[in-house]
């Protein structure tokens, strides 16, 4: 395995594998989409498998999201791969005609993900489908089926401090919670 950051925690997924955490480490980047604050796992075959928690600044919805990637030999700079996610979300209100409604959600989604580094500034992309299942407070209201995911964001380094630009939107205005946003900035030490 490949060391991808400077602090390394011990976990097991499946037998005894290092688990990384992604840090700035300027002589080994990380891939393109990766969050600074996922845990980060190279095989020797160069795949890179990354998890992290979701969870949503108004605490209705929480989840996780796997992604698998890897970088072309012939293209170094280039991220390709995909991501499983999944999110579930409890009494989210939600305005239904002229009715009000409280709306139980689970959400499966898998999108393909590209991304290229260049030098200090990271781009990506990510395009798939989500499959979710909707209960709400009505008897007839239960709702589900499958729509549209697609995102995008940006990485920007400078020394140690990493900062993280993310979009992300669902094609379905019952699921408008699970739309973000988010902005961050890290300082790994």
């Amino acid at each position: 395995m490949k060391r991808l950051a400077g602090v390394i925690l011990y976990g097991v997924i499946g037998s005894t594998l290092p688990i990384l955490t992604a840090a700035a480490d300027d002589t080994l980047p990380a891939i393109a989409y990766a969050t600074p604050t996922s845990e980060l796992m190279q095989l020797d075959n160069g795949v890179v498998l990354e998890g992290s928690d979701l969870s949503s600044l108004d605490t209705y919805t929480s989840g996780f999201r796997f992604t698998a990637g890897f970088s072309p030999w012939q293209l170094p700079r280039l991220d390709i791969g995909a991501e499983i996610a999944y999110r579930e979300s409890d009494e989210v209100p939600i305005a239904s005609s002229m009715t009000p409604l409280i709306m139980d959600t689970l959400s499966l989604g898998g999108a393909l993900v590209a991304g290229i580094r260049m030098g200090a500034v990271s781009m990506y992309a990510k395009s798939g489908l989500t499959e979710w299942r909707g209960e709400t407070n009505l008897p007839q209201g239960d709702e589900g089926g499958t729509t549209w995911l697609q995102g995008f964001g940006a990485t920007l380094t400078i020394n140690r401090l990493i900062t993280r630009l993310e979009y992300e939107r669902v094609d379905a205005p019952t699921l408008s919670h699970l739309n973000h946003l988010s902005a961050s900035l890290h300082l790994p030490f």
